[in-house]
């Protein structure tokens, strides 16, 4: 494909046609003209209009826009000048001229004298803008006509569209077709009908796109009262819309605690659906003083907990709210030991992370046992591996263009519910010997494609031998249990190491702790569960050997 200098065009072209094809009762009124006058236009014009629509920015001189495949982009953007999809020496800012011309060309036409010639762009800016009372001029008049043409796009936004209908997101950009044709990023091939779109209501992808501004403005610095005010205040009837909204509130409100606006704080936070809203809350309230409302909202958590990490929690903050309140002392819940042993270790060369130490001193003292770094990405590997086609089952909602690396419902309350059967089926082989069978053959057949679950570079065979072999199948199904049970959070978490022992058939997991060094919330809640469960796992602590003075003569 890239042998093709048209290549983006290519690609350009298939975004409209899908969109064409899947959304064209949604389309607004310019964009199914967008699409029906583009393919009317020179190949020439198509070009430069798409080279500009994958660029940074919206505003470009002629000199910038030199492709060899295009020719003159002056004769290129008169079909777009007269689509109106461009336009020609643009009214500009101060700070969009800085973006487009270098400092000697500012330096020439503002007449700087030498000591501020010398200034970095940045401080030349902040400098001229302190100066500078206008608005903004056309760039002909900044450089007072000197025939340097410039051209700004105009059908940004138009196209910012068209791009979110096919991708269902704006993360997403053109970059993908390029990694795909170069062979770099290769995806699972999902059947797609042509029903499978993002969005089923117009307004959702104008939901959407307003959501998405509001965003940016809250990262760019915008007042957060101002950003909320232009939120919608009712929730969105579309779930994955609202987990957007809810979202963005949550990160609203964070600010607002982590600024000392708590009442502002806990009025959003009331009102927020996002996973973790409640645990906010309730230290708010508790750093507020309001004991009884807290310990009335714990009491509410306790009831039905939303997850294991807010369990968590509530095991810490409803004791310290019942002594704060004069409660009696309720008896603690029994709970299984977490194994842990001490380890003293020369302190390692300074580009030896201490889980790295642990793994030398460990292979060295028992050869016959060896040790990897796995972290995550074993555990995870092995489920994605055995449940490759129920989790890229094409179903409603999951799947929707070609460049999916997990199905779009993946950290969705549901995602598990809607594929119950075949999650059951799935880890049914793990009853026999047919699961060995379904990971060889998916590593086989589809290496290197993007998966959510799979760490293709851990996957040495080695490791996936001792793995099958080491750990019992049993084993594995209590830890894909857990790792389904909440894909979001429990993908994360699982111990640093693992050791086997290949003539016992055996394999221990090892949490790694340096000095000074505690178990993370996640990390703990894999620990209580390997734990609860008779799983083989320990917390080695290491702490760093004091090197000996030597003896005088």
């Amino acid at each position: 494909m890239l042998d093709n200098p048209f290549y983006y065009l290519h690609n350009f072209r298939t975004v409209l046609d899908w969109v064409g094809q899947r959304y064209d009762d949604l389309l607004a009124p310019s964009e199914r003209q967008f699409l029906a006058q583009f393919v009317l236009l020179p190949q020439a014009a198509q070009a430069l209009l798409v080279r500009m629509i994958m660029r940074k920015g919206d505003v470009f001189r002629v000199g910038k826009l030199q492709y060899a495949e295009i020719g003159d982009p002056a004769a290129a953007a008169s079909a777009l000048l007269a689509a109106g999809w461009i336009e020609s020496d643009p009214v500009l800012t101060l700070d969009q001229l800085f973006e487009i011309c270098t400092k000697a060309e500012i330096a020439q036409f503002f007449n700087l004298p030498s000591a501020q010639k010398s200034l970095r762009k940045p401080d030349l800016l902040a400098l001229l803008r302190s100066q500078s009372g206008e608005d903004g001029r056309h760039f002909s008049a900044w450089f007072g006509g000197s025939g340097a043409t410039v051209y700004r796009l105009v059908c940004g936004d138009l196209c910012e569209r068209l791009r979110l209908m096919f991708f269902g997101n704006l993360y997403q950009d053109w970059t993908e077709f390029i990694l795909s044709d170069l062979g770099i990023t290769r995806y699972e091939s999902v059947a797609l009908s042509a029903a499978s779109r993002a969005f089923q209501h117009r307004h959702e992808i104008d939901d959407y796109v307003h959501l998405d501004r509001c965003r940016q403005r809250f990262w760019q610095g915008e007042a957060a009262s101002t950003i909320v005010q232009n939120l919608p205040p009712q929730a969105f009837d579309n779930p994955w819309l609202e987990s957007r909204r809810a979202k963005l509130l949550y990160q609203i409100a964070y600010q607002h605690e982590q600024q000392g606006d708590f009442a502002a704080a806990l009025q959003i936070y009331a009102s927020c659906s996002h996973p973790g809203t409640r645990s906010r809350q309730l230290r708010v309230l508790e750093r507020c003083g309001q004991f009884e409302q807290a310990y009335a909202l714990a009491h509410i958590a306790e009831q039905m907990p939303a997850s294991e990490s807010e369990q968590q929690q509530l095991a810490r903050i409803v004791p310290r709210l019942r002594r704060k309140l004069g409660l009696p002392k309720l008896a603690a819940s029994a709970v299984a030991a977490i194994s842990s042993h001490d380890l003293a270790l020369p302190r390692p060369a300074s580009d030896v992370t201490v889980e790295l130490a642990v793994r030398a001193h460990l292979s060295l003292a028992a050869p016959d046992a060896p040790v990897f770094y796995v972290e995550n990405g074993l555990v995870n590997s092995l489920m994605g591996l055995l449940c490759w086609e129920v989790i890229f089952m094409p179903l409603a909602g999951a799947f929707f263009h070609p460049f999916h690396h997990a199905p779009a419902d993946l950290f969705r309350a549901d995602f598990v519910a809607r594929r119950a059967g075949e999650f059951t089926r799935c880890l049914a082989q793990l009853d026999s010997d047919q699961y060995r069978q379904t990971i060889h053959q998916n590593l086989v057949a589809k290496a290197g494609i993007q998966s959510p679950f799979v760490y293709w570079h851990l996957l040495t065979p080695d490791l996936l031998a001792l793995a099958l072999d080491c750990i019992p199948a049993q084993h594995l199904k209590k830890l894909f249990q857990r790792l389904l049970a909440d894909i979001k959070v429990n993908r994360a978490g699982l111990p640093d190491l693992i050791q086997f022992w290949p003539q016992s058939q055996r394999c221990q997991m090892i949490e790694v702790k340096g000095p000074g060094d505690r178990l993370q919330d996640n990390q703990r809640r894999w620990l209580d569960y390997f734990a609860a469960h008779q799983l083989p796992a320990t917390v080695c602590y290491v702490q760093w050997k004091t090197e000996q003075a030597a003896e005088p003569s």
